[in-house]
């Protein structure tokens, strides 16, 4: 076992899946980095950082890597800075430093060894050495590292969740490969669970809809001559920019490919728009009417321009409350069209134009990076449409749950009224978390449910390294950087943290571990942080 990580960290483009790319490792240049903070999931007293803009692409969906890749530490953008920028400067600024290097040994070298520049090199005549063997295989995680024991867990967890800043504290570990319950506490008491309340809604969307599946967006002819209706098919990452500028929904369809499609039909006149799809209230109960203009959601609708964000390329600003009216005007502004209205479209009306999302196993992992709020709600109203149920949170919460169950999972004590976790009226208890997560993590592929769930683990954030844990572990829980995979979750004196680690021996342990500390959020991050990293180093 190596003693740096080799997992490979997850962006928040889920269907890349292409082969790892080969790099030589030379020494890291003098250069300081800075952890940049973690966008909030919503009110928390510290915000969490921003995903990185371009995280390296995720391995095969069926597999682990036993010995996790290194994740390079995200380098802070100057306020204002693109981040096209920045990746431009890196190069720059790591050449300096080597240069830098490089003339400063080549001064200890002249000082300590005067007239050697002057010598003749001794000739030689050995051969050179032979390239390393170079391999793209991905190794998997089976059952084959030592067994863990619940004492040995219970013992370096004892000193991490000693830490009063968790109490109170529920959790669970399991050993997937076995499906030991390793250590618990209050694993069947339910909790808040904040924006880990994904980690269902993801489950439910990988066993309960096609993962090739993807989401429309059409503009269809209308009943009167020169009228189009825009059709919300569900899909909120359509995006307002030119094609090639990427927003915070990496190859999401765009809006200037409708308009070029709809504009090769003939003139239009009048642009009507259908919302229609989903049905009930935009916001759920126990939802702060500040969640919006605090840019947290908003409310929730089949027909969006970036999840209804004003800066497109930004997680966590200002969101509009009224998305599917301003995507109506939005495409009749670049059609050159002032009549904008709700209306229906006809049944089996022409189609003019359509553009399509990324496939559903995309789309969740793109939530499960972002933690993005109007992801969890639209995957749970679209896997109530599959099943037949109302799209609405009601209906969607329902289908989840019942998912869920036909699947053997055991959902006593949980209670859920949305698909983000923002309501803090939702409960559900650690074990339930675990549960779903030892599913993702069983050595056996060949079990259905394994296969299906597997692309969850791939869509976790990676610790130091992307989406929400891009900035944490770096003052405590270090250890546990780029081995620990999870999902956050954080709402007002809530902190939730639910995932994968690889112990020193080589198994997959799966955590769930929340605390409804009232205190200072950052540091009861941080102490979940540090006992998700105490598993790195269970050789127990």
């Amino acid at each position: 076992m190596p003693n740096e990580p080799s997992w490979p960290t997850v962006d928040g483009d889920d269907s890349n899946h292409e082969p790892p790319t080969v790099q030589v490792r030379r020494p890291d240049p003098p250069t300081v980095r800075i952890p940049a903070p973690v966008p909030p999931e919503r009110r928390p007293p510290a915000p969490e950082p921003a995903a990185p803009p371009s995280p390296p692409p995720a391995r095969p969906a069926n597999e682990i890597k036993s010995e996790p890749e290194p994740v390079p530490e995200p380098i802070t953008e100057s306020e204002g800075e693109a981040p096209t920028a920045r990746r431009r400067k890196r190069p720059v600024l790591i050449a300096a430093a080597v240069l830098l290097v490089l003339a400063l040994a080549g001064t200890a070298v002249v000082g300590a060894q005067r007239g050697w520049f002057d010598r003749t090199p001794a000739a030689t005549t050995a051969a050179a050495p032979p390239p390393a063997p170079v391999t793209l295989a991905v190794k998997g995680v089976g059952p084959g590292g030592a067994r863990p024991t619940p004492a040995g867990v219970q013992s370096v967890l004892a000193g991490p969740m000693a830490d009063e800043l968790l109490t109170p504290l529920t959790g669970t570990v399991i050993d997937p490969a076995s499906g030991q319950v390793l250590w618990n506490q209050g694993e069947t008491t339910p909790a808040t669970p904040a924006s880990t309340t994904k980690v269902l809604v993801a489950a439910a969307a990988l066993l309960g809809l096609d993962h090739a599946a993807q989401l429309s967006t059409k503009v269809v002819r209308g009943a009167e001559p020169g009228t189009v209706v825009l059709v919300g098919g569900g899909d909120p990452t359509l995006s307002p920019l030119p094609a090639g500028e990427a927003t915070v929904y990496p190859g999401a369809p765009t809006l200037d490919d409708l308009v070029a499609q709809v504009r090769a039909t003939g003139p239009v006149t009048r642009v009507l728009y259908d919302a229609s799809r989903y049905t009930g209230p935009g916001l759920a109960p126990g939802w702060a009417p500040a969640d919006v203009p605090d840019g947290y959601v908003s409310p929730i609708q089949p027909l969006m321009l970036s999840g209804g964000r004003s800066d497109p390329r930004m997680a966590d600003v200002r969101r509009t409350g009224t998305p599917a009216a301003d995507t109506a005007a939005a495409l009749a502004q670049r059609l050159g069209v002032t009549s904008v209205a709700a209306g229906a479209a006809p049944e089996g009306a022409e189609v003019l134009g359509e553009v399509k999302s990324v496939p559903v196993g995309q789309l969740v992992e793109n939530m499960m990076q972002l933690s993005d709020n109007v992801l969890g709600e639209t995957l749970s109203r679209e896997v109530a449409i599959v099943r037949g149920a109302e799209p609405s949170f009601a209906g969607g919460a329902q289908a989840v749950r019942d998912v869920l169950t036909e699947n053997g999972f055991d959902l006593t004590g949980a209670a859920f009224e949305d698909g983000s976790g923002l309501s803090p009226n939702n409960k559900l208890p650690s074990r339930l978390l675990a549960d779903i997560l030892a599913a993702a993590a069983g050595p056996d592929t060949a079990d259905p449910k394994t296969a299906e769930l597997r692309p969850l683990l791939t869509a976790l954030p990676v610790a130091g390294g992307s989406g929400t844990l891009a900035g944490r572990f770096a003052e405590r829980g270090t250890g546990g950087r780029g081995w620990v995979r999870a999902k956050t979750g954080t709402l007002t004196s809530v902190n939730s943290l639910a995932g994968v680690v690889l112990d020193t021996d080589g198994r997959l342990l799966v955590f769930a571990f929340m605390s409804l500390s009232g205190d200072d959020t950052t540091k009861v991050r941080g102490a979940l942080d540090q006992m998700a990293a105490a598993l790195r180093t269970c050789g127990c």
